[in-house]
């Protein structure tokens, strides 16, 4: 399974969940962000790629669907629900991502 990760800028959110579980066994993992500033900017080879994509607020979704809704038919979308309160590896927000990933691996 392919798993993509998308918050705002990619630099704290969502590049921990690329690392945390990216030796997740049969899971391949990559990070992503929707800002013009972003460290890795969504793009439609990205979703393509992607069975599962992570969202960490409802308006990355929304941002998505503007954007790329042609290419997220049959994917599965899942918003996390993850504040950009935390800092990259912040031990708070590896916590509440294994949480609320854990029914989908």
């Amino acid at each position: 399974m392919n798993a993509l990760f998308i918050c705002s800028r990619n630099k704290w959110r969502s590049k921990t969940a690329e690392e945390i579980f990216q030796k997740k066994e049969g899971v391949a993992v990559r990070s992503a962000g929707t800002s013009s500033v972003a460290r890795i900017k969504v793009n439609e080879k990205l979703i393509d790629w992607a069975d599962l994509i992570f969202v960490m607020e409802n308006h990355h979704k929304q941002w998505l669907n503007r954007n790329y809704s042609d290419s997220l038919t049959g994917k599965k979308l899942v918003v996390l629900d993850i504040p950009d309160e935390y800092h990259y590896m912040d031990e708070e927000l590896i916590q509440m991502l294994e949480l609320a990933t854990k029914p989908y691996w």
